[in-house]
């Protein structure tokens, strides 16, 4: 009896031992913003401030309806700086099973200077810096069982020059409170800590940790994450002192290694080993294996493949919860950075650990940077917050590089420091500097000077460019950028400024968002995430599969020629879907898209790098060929689409096919002087279509006008001089009215003027009046569904489209921000009906690549003064035109490349001209 009696203690206390050696987490916050806490909160300054109240932890303590909003250029225009500080209460007790133990208290983020005591004595000294994790050991200060009383002080502005100077002199809203949460730790008195982990792509971990004295040792074994049956033998590696560290190392054979196409990731479980081979301690990392390496004037390379950065700054910031983050918003934002085919963000500071994990699982790169935003920490503080940094962050297999400060905020005194506590040794840039063989160059025109990328000898990863206010940027321009950019070997990517619009909701204006002006609005989506048009864009320039430019035709092969610009992965992971449509418009009374063919289409094995063609696809006669990408997660990773008749092939189909129409009584009247369009009515009734064609980007008079009858039509011929040669307007018997212009002729030879034609041709085309209050909704066939600029062509596929009316303007509108756009330019129109409720019209192009401007859009009020964001609209309301403006960033458009300038007119002898040739149809009634 004795021995079962000794037998089973000596179980319970090897479960008891078992137990003991874990590491044990508590929170006493929430998890996130969609997980708090209640705590007792007071603030001394602004809304709700001197009297007790709740908070929810974590949170930003504005967002929660205390103290007041400043927005980080304060200094600039001379506003005041909220100043408050806020104090934090709450009890929590510690299990009985924790004593012996090591417990610690965990901050992962505090905004800004953060005094903490436990049951009236304090933690330690008064943490500075909001952007980085700290703790304190409290193993002294607690009573096991117990309730103890945390309190927490909070300053939102920092004492220290240089951390206020680094982090609240800044582009970005200034938040106060705990923001990230706040749990307890517990570990044994001998532990692994501070791991850091160097996984390699040929499955070598090299192990470092804080010292540990004597001798132990430390089991390793894996276990895989999406493989879950994957599991390795555990490995003893014997650790050992070198340099201020414990070091071990292990091998794992049959890995897969992680890359941003394939995020493989595996739990690592370490079990520290006494002399006699006893537990001692027990944890877990979470890890990838792969190699990263720099090799100067050549580039950043992820297991031996060279890296082309697709990156996209980001704020770790929402509407409504400020700097405090959600896992299920982090998700979101990963996954649509992620469909959009960028591959890493970069962000001014170190983000939420939550968003750093969705990084790992998804394969999103990751430039990690010690906040200073042009300031600088002092070294003192630098040092420890650069540890703080590192330690917490290092074992993330995202994370390529580190960046050491923004735009001149680097303390060149802490360089150095990132390698004493990163195994991986990875690089660090200083961003928007030349530094170290990285030249992170901000805001390069398309051709930006000496020992730059043009005639440089240095890697180039700009970690800005493009920026996104309102509609500028971002997708306009990004095209050439990057083709002009990638014909350099140096070239090792750039990251757009910036993800989404920095809007906050504000609790002191009923949940109303704001940008501080033109501040923050420079996202390449909305606050709560809009898609802009620049995201599609940014797609289909950024997407992996490349085709070749084709036209199809009676002719075509039933081929495509496809460039695999992956990194890691071949085509055979990709689905290539492709449709076959025809497309009926309102001549033949109800327009629609019918399928006529769909399937898959097939090609050969295609690796990286390399390009073939598709095999034939059957096809037969239609209007539009869309093609869809779709990787193995079922996400579309590009969509194309190729137009299967010319614009007056397509016209004609759908005339012959409008036989038996209901007919109309049109009536139209000219003015006999200049020849414009004055008056139209349809079966009695006038439609306020007039004042047109208004000459657009050129100068013509009338010189005639002569009416004849042809057949049952009616004709008007009219010539001018000057830029356009004539202009034959055609009333058909069914009630269509026709236009005919052409312009730029010298087939007969003659003198031709350029003084009739804008020096630089922004528009070129002709214009009408027509109410813009009478407009509800417009259907069209063409580019869409969102508008496009003469740079920013990218991204729209031809279709039929709907849309209704909305005033919205990018990145300022009242929310709800209503996308697309309804107002600007619209590409490869084939026709497009204003749909009215007493003036609807449809118009049909015979000219291919005809641009439809609906109106023109407003400019932002809040713009910087005398600093418009789009080039001046055509006079009139809607526009046909061959040419159209480019969008400026935050470049100058005379900086950016060839696709955002004008044109120039140059006409020879003989030139037949360009010919603009429409038709509309006009109903009284929708």
């Amino acid at each position: 009896m004795k021995r079962i009696i000794y037998a089973i203690l000596l179980f319970m206390a090897g479960n008891i031992t078992v137990h003991a050696v874990n590491t044990e987490i508590k929170y006493i916050s929430g998890t996130d913003a969609d997980n708090t806490v209640k705590w007792d909160f007071k603030c001394d300054k602004g809304r709700n401030s001197g009297k007790w109240g709740k908070i929810s932890v974590p949170s930003c303590w504005e967002q929660q309806g205390y103290g007041e909003y400043t927005y980080g250029r304060y200094y600039i225009k001379n506003q005041p700086l909220s100043d408050e500080c806020g104090h934090y209460r709450t009890e929590f007790t510690i299990p009985r099973s924790w004593k012996g133990r090591i417990i610690e208290i965990v901050f992962e983020g505090v905004m800004t200077d953060a005094t903490v005591t436990i049951n009236g004595k304090k933690a330690g000294g008064t943490h500075q810096g909001g952007f980085t994790a700290f703790s304190y050991d409290i193993t002294d200060k607690v009573s096991i069982g117990k309730r103890n009383t945390l309190e927490v002080h909070v300053e939102k502005n920092s004492k220290d020059p240089s951390v206020h100077a680094a982090e609240r002199k800044a582009d970005w809203w200034l938040f106060g409170g705990i923001y990230r949460p706040v749990y307890l730790r517990a570990t044994p008195k001998t532990a692994l800590r501070d791991v850091a982990v160097d996984a390699r792509a040929d499955g070598t971990i090299n192990l470092w940790c804080a010292p540990i004295h004597g001798n132990y040792s430390v089991r390793m074994g894996i276990t895989g994450v999406q493989d879950t049956a994957y599991r390795a033998d555990r490995v003893i590696s014997r650790l050992t002192g070198n340099n201020g560290k414990s070091t071990a190392s292990a091998l794992f054979n049959n890995i897969k290694p992680w890359n941003p196409e394939h995020p493989n990731l595996y739990m690592l479980s370490l079990e520290l080993l006494d002399s006699a081979g006893n537990t001692v301690h027990s944890d877990s990392k979470r890890i990838g294996f792969r190699t990263i390496e720099f090799h100067h004037r050549d580039g950043f390379y992820l297991n031996n493949k060279k890296l082309e950065i697709k990156g996209i700054n980001r704020h770790c910031f929402y509407p409504e919860t400020g700097r405090t983050a959600s896992r299920r918003l982090d998700l979101a934002d990963a996954k649509l950075i992620k469909k959009m085919n960028a591959n890493a963000v970069r962000s001014h500071y170190p983000p939420d650990g939550s968003f750093l994990d969705m990084c790992d699982s998804i394969g999103l790169l990751y430039l990690d940077e010690l906040p200073g935003w042009q300031n600088a920490y002092n070294t003192k503080i630098g040092k420890q917050l650069l540890k703080e940094m590192v330690i917490h962050d290092a074992n993330h297999p995202c994370i390529f590089a580190w960046s050491n400060g923004n735009e001149g905020g680097f303390n060149y005194a802490l360089d150095s420091l990132f390698a004493r506590y990163d195994p991986q040794q990875r690089h660090v840039i200083h961003a928007w500097a030349l530094f170290d063989g990285v030249d992170a160059h901000h805001y390069p025109a398309f051709q930006t000077g000496v020992a730059r990328m043009h005639n440089g000898y240095q890697v180039f990863l700009p970690t800005e460019f493009l920026h996104s206010q309102y509609d500028k940027g971002a997708g306009a321009s990004l095209n050439e950028y990057w083709a002009q950019w990638q014909k350099n070997p140096l070239f090792a990517g750039g990251f757009i400024w910036v993800w989404a619009d920095e809007g906050v909701a504000r609790t002191d204006r009923d949940g109303q968002i704001d940008t501080d002006g033109p501040e923050a609005p420079d996202g390449i989506v909305g606050p709560h995430r809009e898609l802009e048009g620049s995201w599609y864009a940014i797609r289909d320039i950024w997407s992996p599969i490349k085709i070749a430019p084709v036209r199809i035709t009676p002719r075509w092969d039933g081929r495509f020629l496809l460039h695999n610009n992956f990194l890691y992965s071949g085509l055979d992971e990709i689905k290539l879907l492709y449709e076959i449509k025809n497309v009926s418009s309102p001549l033949t009374n109800q327009a629609h898209e019918a399928i006529l063919e769909k399937g898959e289409i097939k090609f050969p094995p295609i690796m990286p790098g390399e390009t073939a063609y598709s095999y034939p696809v059957k096809w037969r006669e239609a209007d539009i060929f869309n093609l869809t990408a779709v990787n193995a997660h079922g996400d579309t990773v590009n969509t194309w689409s190729f137009p299967m008749k010319y614009a007056d092939q397509y016209f004609a189909k759908e005339k012959a096919n409008a036989a038996g129409r209901h007919k109309k009584q049109l009536s139209v009247e000219f003015d006999q002087a200049s020849g414009m369009l004055r008056n139209v009515r349809v079966n009695g009734k006038e439609v306020p279509f007039n004042n047109g064609p208004l000459p657009v980007g050129m100068k013509m008079k009338l010189k005639s006008i002569e009416k004849r009858a042809d057949g049952a039509d009616s004709v008007y011929v009219m010539k001018y001089t000057g830029a356009a040669d004539s202009i034959v307007w055609r009333i058909t018997a069914d009630g269509l009215l026709g236009m005919d212009a052409v312009i730029l002729n010298r087939k007969d030879g003659g003198k031709f003027d350029g003084a009739f034609f804008d020096k630089s041709i922004e528009n070129l085309g002709f214009s009408f009046s027509y109410p813009e209050s009478e407009v509800k909704a417009m259907q069209w066939l063409g580019k869409g569904p969102y508008r496009v600029w003469r740079n920013r062509q990218e991204g729209m596929c031809i279709g039929l489209w709907d849309k209704e009316y909305n005033n919205t303007v990018t990145g300022e509108s009242p929310q709800p921000l209503v996308y697309p756009e309804f107002k600007g330019y619209h590409g490869n129109t084939y026709w497009a009906t204003v749909i009215s409720e007493s003036a609807q019209f449809t118009i049909y192009s015979e000219t291919d690549g005809l641009y439809l401007r609906m109106f023109t859009p407003e400019e932002p009020v809040n713009r910087r003064k005398g600093q418009n964001t789009m080039r001046k609209f055509p006079e009139g309301d809607i526009s046909f035109l061959m040419e159209i403006p480019g969008m400026r960033s935050y470049k100058p458009i005379e900086q950016l490349g060839p696709e955002a300038q004008p044109s120039h007119i140059r006409i020879n002898k003989g030139d037949e001209g360009i010919r603009i040739k429409l038709w509309f149809d006009f109903n009284p009634k929708p």
